[in-house]
């Protein structure tokens, strides 16, 4: 099994690659355009879905260069949706530093997401693959709708446990399924092959956000980058919390309720923290926690199952570690 640093050394050539074709294609003749740009690319992502793209694309002999333009195109898009998602939950830190919208504005923080979509079309269209338009158009529209979903179930408790799945599906687990198809589709790999990395990248994804869903409760500012308890800070009715109001007895899922309903996010600061250390012992005493890794950790072995009709490789071995990865990680 690989560590981390093992299956980025592996693609480490192509990841510089992608570095260095961000950094050019974020330029922009708007200084605060560039300026932001640069503040949220190099803000310290790990890079997982250019990752992915990179080593679905090895997985099946890639000689061209295509791949580095998608990975680039892929992390432009999934940087757009982070300046997004920060105006919409009026997140304050990311990555362990302020966000974008923190620091400059939400309108500032909308029109550069805006910037990094439309740059992300302008880079896709010169690979000259319909297919390739295709799958990242679908995708874009698909995560926009995932977005409206869940504004759809804020504060609403009552979101059941294949609701939540639906969301996680479509905001954020398409870009991993998106990213792994592409290294099939720019190989021209028959159907099966490609099939076999939708279902890898859509398990991947859908457990990458089950787990952060576990570290919004056990986490540290330190390791998460982000302020503990966010989610419920904005009434998002996340897998801990439906599966605890449904375990819970009378008195916890009336406390889970009202959090859900209201919030907790504009009391003082000593009675958010004082409540979210209780609705934390709530989720904790129910074996939402556990449930919820349980849950990921399917998703997983469906994933790793998933590539079982392709040949073994150095990179299969990467993306089984990456799979793995994605449910032992702590931050």
């Amino acid at each position: 099994m690989m560590d981390f640093v093992a299956i980025r050394k592996l693609i480490e050539h192509d990841i510089q690659a992608v570095n260095v074709l961000i950094h050019k294609s974020l330029y922009s003749e708007v200084a605060l355009v560039n300026t932001i740009g640069d503040y949220i690319v190099n803000s310290g992502g790990k890079r997982l879905r250019p990752m992915l793209l990179l080593l679905s694309a090895k997985v099946f002999n890639y000689k061209g260069t295509n791949h580095i333009d998608l990975a680039a195109v892929i992390e432009f898009i999934h940087t757009a949706t982070l300046l997004h998602d920060d105006v919409v939950d009026d997140s304050k830190l990311r990555r362990g530093q302020p966000t974008a919208n923190n620091i400059w504005s939400n309108e500032a923080s909308i029109l550069v997401g805006d910037f990094l979509y439309s740059r992300s079309f302008q880079m896709m269209v010169n690979v000259k693959n319909m297919r390739v338009m295709e799958i990242l158009s679908d995708a874009t529209n698909i995560i926009a709708e995932g977005e409206v979903l869940q504004l759809l179930h804020c504060h609403e408790p009552d979101t059941s446990e294949e609701n939540y799945l639906q969301v996680i599906e479509r905001k954020t687990a398409k870009l991993f399924e998106s990213a792994a198809q592409l290294g099939a589709v720019v190989n021209n790999q028959p159907s099966e092959y490609e099939q076999a990395m939708v279902t890898y990248g859509m398990n991947i994804g859908t457990a990458f956000q089950l787990i952060d869903d576990v570290l919004d409760y056990t986490g540290t500012v330190e390791n998460v980058g982000k302020n503990i308890g966010d989610d419920l800070a904005e009434g998002k009715p996340t897998l801990p919390l439906i599966y605890a109001l449904k375990q819970g007895d009378s008195e916890q899922k009336k406390i889970l309720y009202k959090a859900i309903k209201e919030g907790i996010k504009d009391r003082t600061i000593e009675n958010t923290r004082k409540e979210l250390e209780f609705i934390q012992s709530i989720i904790l005493s129910t074996n939402a926690i556990e449930y919820t890794k349980q849950i990921a950790k399917k998703k997983v072995d469906n994933a790793i199952e998933a590539l079982s009709i392709l040949p073994s490789s150095s990179y299969i071995e990467a993306l089984h570690s990456f799979a793995t990865f994605a449910i032992n990680r702590t931050y």
